[in-house]
């Protein structure tokens, strides 16, 4: 789910079979799955899980990809979200902001286990679907965020949702039922006209919801230069700015 105006769930996709190379940890009330690099690193990207819960094994491996990629970053991915249940109820009955007020308070905790517990100073974070959302609201809220990628993520009615704070990168696919293209041309315009830190909107083509992270490139090899585009292009723009 990536728009808040559709209550509807959406595709999971091609689920990866894939273990993790990282480990489970529990932080204040919040479970986490940790990917930590082999040397020390300031350095690290908090995950967020799109609605299918941060033990689906396709986000786990971007989570490890983001931590083992060129440069040496710890990797947290977190419930951000109690459950599907939840987040469908705050869709349904028209309690988005306080789901994203809910995922402030979650944000605190892990920053601040980041900071305390692992000695992170340059923080930035990526968030698939609802994730994506996530990290769209993170970046008009925290400072100390250095930068941000919303995966297929767009808050739609906020009146302040241009303000962003630090640079932030959005992907989206040309044919995703989910998010219109529409949506995105506003964004990119308003962007344009109101937002004063550095960003980027790009539409890969051809490319459905969930192309990213939900998607095999080797059983879908029409859409494999375009999954490993959009990875590539998340992976630089975090390496520019954190």
């Amino acid at each position: 789910m990536a728009n808040e105006a559709s209550p509807c769930p959406c595709d999971i996709g091609d689920r990866f079979e894939y273990g993790g190379l990282g480990h489970e940890v529990q932080v204040e009330h919040i479970k986490a799955y940790v990917c930590k690099p082999s040397t020390s690193t300031e350095k690290a990207v908090i995950v967020i899980q799109d609605i299918f819960g941060w033990q689906l094994p396709n986000t786990r491996y971007m989570a490890d990809m983001l931590a083992a990629n060129g440069y040496m970053w710890g990797t947290i991915l977190c419930t951000f979200l109690f459950s599907f249940l939840i987040f469908k109820k705050c869709f349904c009955y028209g309690f988005f902001g306080s789901l994203l007020f809910i995922c402030c308070r979650e944000a605190d905790v892990v920053l601040k286990y980041l900071k305390q517990q692992c000695s992170a100073k340059k923080i930035g974070v990526v968030g698939f679907c609802w994730g994506g959302i996530v990290v769209h609201h993170l970046m008009m809220k925290y400072p100390e965020l250095k930068a941000g990628v919303s995966v297929y993520g767009i808050i739609k009615d906020s009146d302040d949702r241009y303000n962003l704070l630090k640079p932030t990168f959005f992907i989206f696919g040309e044919k995703d039922d989910v998010i219109p293209l529409d949506q995105v041309t506003l964004l990119e315009q308003k962007l344009k006209q109101h937002c004063k830190v550095d960003y980027r909107v790009k539409t890969y083509p051809g490319q459905t919801h969930g192309f990213v992270h939900r998607r095999r490139e080797d059983i879908n090899p029409q859409d494999k230069p375009y999954i490993e585009e959009a990875r590539k292009d998340m992976i630089s723009w975090l390496n520019k700015y954190i």
